[in-house]
C-alpha cells in the first residue's frame, strides 16, 4: 500500500527535477533579453521555474503532515486492478515488435475481451480478427501508410 504522502513526496520530486530539466535546456538558447527581445529560452526558463516551485510547494505541503490520516492513495486490490489493465499494454509492445502490429492487436485484443471484459470468446474472435483487418485495409491500402510488420504477414505476401 502506498501513502498519500509517498505518492505526493514522490510526485513533487519527479515534476521538480522535470521543471529543472526544462530551466536548465532553456539555458541554452539565452535566458536574457537581447537588443531584439526576449531570447529563445527565456519563456521556458522561467517556465521550468515555475515548475519547480510548485513542487516544492507540493513537497511542503506533503511534509507538513496535512495529508496525514487520509485513505492510502492506492489499495492493493486497486493496484491489481491497474496491473491489469497496464501488463497486457505493456506486453502489446514486445509482441507487435517479435510478431507484427496487425498479429499482436488481433492477440492484445482477444486476451484483454476474453479475460478482462469476460466477453464471450465468438465476440472476441470477430473483433480481434475484424480490427486488424479495418486497420489494414485502412492505412495500407486506404491511406497506404506501412505499419510494422512481421513473419505472418511476409508468408501471407503482405
Amino acid at each position: 500500500m502506498i501513502s498519500r504522502r509517498s505518492a505526493e513526496l514522490g510526485m513533487a520530486t519527479v515534476t521538480a527535477v522535470f521543471g529543472g530539466l526544462v530551466a536548465y535546456g532553456a539555458t541554452e538558447f539565452g535566458v536574457g533579453w537581447s537588443p531584439s527581445g526576449p531570447e529563445p529560452g527565456t519563456f521556458p526558463f522561467y517556465m521550468g521555474c515555475v515548475i519547480v516551485l510548485a513542487s516544492l510547494g507540493n513537497a511542503a505541503t506533503a511534509l507538513a503532515g496535512r495529508l496525514r490520516g487520509e485513505a492510502p492513495f492506492i489499495t492493493a486490490g486497486q493496484a491489481r486492478s491497474i496491473a491489469r489493465f497496464v501488463l497486457p499494454i505493456l506486453a502489446f509492445v514486445p509482441l507487435a515488435l517479435v510478431l507484427g502490429l496487425y498479429l499482436a492487436t488481433a492477440l492484445y485484443m482477444a486476451g484483454v475481451m476474453i479475460w478482462q471484459g469476460r466477453y464471450p470468446v465468438w465476440h472476441a474472435l470477430l473483433v480481434s480478427l475484424g480490427l486488424p483487418l479495418a486497420l489494414y485495409l485502412l492505412l495500407e491500402r486506404g491511406f497506404q501508410v506501412n505499419l510494422l510488420k512481421g513473419p505472418l504477414e511476409a508468408a501471407l505476401g503482405l
